[in-house]
């Protein structure tokens, strides 16, 4: 147990005041005011709850949360000696708890694990990502083009994110639907048992089906490419996958459509012309990113890292909307004119390139679609009707309503080629 006065001069975590309580609605409604009061004092972390009686330290500094991300020695990945405290019914379970993947683990197991990811992603076709996501934001237009209203988040962008990644994995239409849910559920801490085992039993699932008939995509590569892995360990890349393309790439969509709708900047100006929507999508990853709080490590023995020591195997998590609004790196200027952002983590546990391009691929294509069809749709709602869905680790509105001018059913491309 540290002590509230440290050996070498620090602090213990415990002692920099209450815990932010980051799994209520009143946080969810306004993190950035939580940020700017755990950080005064020029603190670089804060003592927080992930869910009741479940402590945590968050990372608010960017220098602190880059050296963190990448120094695993200090702050592994594996969280298994952590989990032992949380009963095994705990929601917080299927988002944090250790899977043979690389996001949970450390060392030699992590390398194997980040190899085979890469290798199975290396199979992504970004022309066909791009042609397939086009197509499929068109269908979905057509849909309610002719009703003058919508509401983005259940009539686009997650069909979008879902049908685009399936045809990418190789996963048929009927796991996919399955498989939504459960990712949901996962990351705002509900219904431990169930989301395990439709995860599970969807994942098991498309292996067999990989198996029988295997195609040119994410899943068929890890089922013949990468006879090392098992049948587990082939399940929780794609847990990997899912979990690292459904929720952040549709808050990605949702955050910047909401961004571009009430933002001046990104409204057609006099002689129609608007930012590119790269742009849009750019500054949300800098300064509203998808997943606010993330990028788990658990010190297996008490860090002192400016001046205050964390516990052993306590989650620290850094929190990529704080780091990368840090007053001290960006003052209020924002980081729009670069990529030194953490929306993607940073060392070893970085995203990977592929699934950075693929995920910025989707988002741009489907905002862009639905505005060049629907340049005139509008905010449905005020920006304070807008609710957000509470959850310790997203940034995700829980619906964005639009209304627009009626609009006639545009043609459907020509989509890719099948994968098969």
């Amino acid at each position: 147990m540290i002590t509230r006065q440290s050996r070498a001069g620090g602090v213990s975590i415990e002692s920099l005041g209450p815990r932010t309580k980051l799994y209520t609605p009143a946080f969810a409604i306004a993190p950035y005011a939580a940020y700017e009061r755990m950080r005064q004092g020029g603190r670089t972390l804060a003592p927080v709850e992930l869910a009741p009686d479940v402590p945590a330290t968050l990372v608010l500094g960017y220098h602190t949360a880059v050296r963190i991300l990448n120094d695993p020695d200090r702050f592994p990945a594996d969280p298994r000696n952590w989990q032992k405290s949380l009963p095994a019914d705990h929601p917080l379970r299927p988002m944090l708890e250790w899977r043979p993947n690389p996001l949970r683990t450390a060392g030699k197991e992590h390398a194997f694990y980040r190899d085979a990811l890469i290798h199975a992603l290396a199979v992504v076709d970004l022309h066909a990502v791009r042609e397939h996501t086009i197509r499929v934001a068109t269908e979905l237009i057509n849909q309610f083009c002719l009703n003058g209203d919508a509401e983005l988040i259940e009539d686009y962008i997650t069909p979008v994110v879902i049908t685009v990644l399936n045809e990418t994995v190789g996963c048929p239409p009927g796991i996919g639907n399955r498989l939504r849910p459960a990712f949901a559920a996962m990351f705002e801490g509900v219904n431990t048992d169930e989301v395990n085992m439709q995860v599970a039993s969807g994942l098991f699932k498309l292996i067999e089906n990989k198996r029988r008939d295997p195609g040119r995509d994410i899943a068929s590569v890890l089922v013949h490419d990468c006879p090392g892995l098992s049948d587990q360990e082939r399940m929780s890349q794609l847990v990997t996958i899912y979990s690292a393309c459904i929720e952040p790439v549709r808050n990605l969509i949702a955050n910047t459509m909401r961004r571009m709708l009430t933002d001046p900047r990104y409204r057609p100006d006099t002689a129609q012309f608007t930012p590119p929507v790269r742009d849009a999508v750019k500054e949300t990853l800098a300064n509203d990113p998808p997943m606010a709080n993330l990028c788990n490590s658990y010190p297996r023995q008490p860090v002192l890292i400016d001046g205050v020591w964390l516990p052993a195997d306590q989650p620290v998590l850094v929190s990529m909307a704080a780091a990368t609004t840090d007053p001290a790196i960006v003052g209020n200027k924002g980081w729009t004119d670069n990529n030194s952002h953490l929306a993607f983590g940073s060392g070893p546990h970085a995203c990977p390139h592929i699934a950075r391009e693929m995920s910025q691929q989707i988002a741009v294509e489907a905002i862009a679609h639905f505005f060049d069809a629907l340049p005139e749709a509008e905010l449905a709602a005020t920006t304070d009707e807008v609710p957000w869905r509470p959850g310790p680790f997203h940034r995700a509105p829980a619906a964005v309503p639009v209304a627009f001018p009626p609009a006639p059913p545009l043609p459907i491309p020509v989509g890719p080629a099948s994968r098969k």
